[in-house]
């Protein structure tokens, strides 16, 4: 058996898994900013009062719950993923750098990696895509038809 027939036959394989990995880190993705928003719903003063404690504009707070939450959404449903990706990198790193730059505390540590591992995340994802099990792609197919 030649490389290429191998490699074709691998091909459904291949590409299952790709739909399959897709979906399923959106899900892990979305979910932390789906559930932080919710959050910051809740306890909205709260957060509002953190945020201004942290030098940020508590004004703002609307803002970041629209992007969490409906920004989460998108990327779990798979819609206008690169863009939302984007901006969700971007916050994750601006999140880090205002509120978890703090080395000398190590849960402030772990969470500022945990945000650059996330912008990561949405890097590859704005990169390659939202994948087959997407409201993208089911837009894409009745579009086609």
């Amino acid at each position: 058996m030649n490389a290429i027939s191998a490699s074709s036959r691998a091909l459904p394989i291949n590409a299952s898994l790709d739909a399959t990995a897709s979906l399923l880190g959106r899900l892990g993705l979305s979910l932390i900013f789906i559930i932080s928003g919710w959050g910051k719903i809740a306890g909205y003063a709260g957060t509002q009062q953190y945020m201004e404690a942290m030098g940020v504009p508590g004004g703002l707070l609307p803002l970041v719950i629209a992007l969490e939450l409906g920004g989460g959404l998108a990327i779990l449903g798979g819609a206008f993923t690169r863009w939302i990706a984007l901006a969700l990198a971007a916050f994750s790193l601006a999140s880090a750098a205002l509120f978890h730059a703090d080395f000398g505390d190590a849960a402030q540590a772990i969470n500022f990696w945990k945000n650059v591992a996330m912008a990561g995340g949405f890097l590859m994802l704005a990169a390659h895509g939202a994948g087959r099990f997407s409201l993208e792609q089911a837009w894409s197919e009745r579009r086609n038809r």
